[in-house]
């Protein structure tokens, strides 16, 4: 059957959607108020690990102290090793999308944890393999950093991926 519907592509710059309508309040931290994200997913086999590290870029920017917890595949994430064909090369646009966001949230003041279990007994991934600045925790804190989240009734979010 031939095509019976045709359409011009609009031009560049053409607006399709309304960007400037927002129907929620922009809602900003009082000072104290913690986030913790909790992220088990593997890099790169979706988009949820960089949307993840994105919304907490803006955790950051809205004012929240932000904490977030790697574990399982997770901590895969903030390795110190990648690049390609040398560390800290790119091999495409976008290759160390995720390495860049971790350095963008810890120069922003977020805290990046990685369990040391995952690490060692799943990956064979060594603490020195970490980005400088993420701080390895016993697998024994994956609770503990949650219970804390909490009791401290800070906001949370949690993305599991396998």
């Amino acid at each position: 059957m031939p095509k019976t519907v045709n359409t011009e592509l609009p031009a560049e710059g053409e607006t399709l959607y309304n960007a400037e309508e927002k129907l929620f309040p922009d809602i900003k931290a009082e000072p104290g108020q913690k986030a913790f994200i909790f992220i088990h997913t593997v890099p790169y086999e979706g988009s949820v690990a960089l949307v993840n590290l994105l919304t907490s870029t803006r955790l950051v920017r809205k004012g929240f102290d932000v904490s977030i917890v790697l574990y399982g595949p997770g901590v895969l994430l903030a390795s110190g090793t990648r690049g390609y064909p040398a560390v800290g090369q790119a091999a495409f646009p976008g290759h160390l999308a995720i390495n860049d966001q971790l350095k963008t949230l810890m120069k922003e003041g977020a805290k990046i944890y990685a369990c040391r279990f995952a690490m060692g007994a799943l990956y064979g991934f060594r603490e020195d393999d970490l980005l400088p600045g993420v701080i390895p925790f016993s697998p024994l804190d994956v609770l503990d950093s949650a219970l804390t989240a909490w009791k401290e009734g800070a906001f949370q979010m949690n993305t599991w991926t396998v």
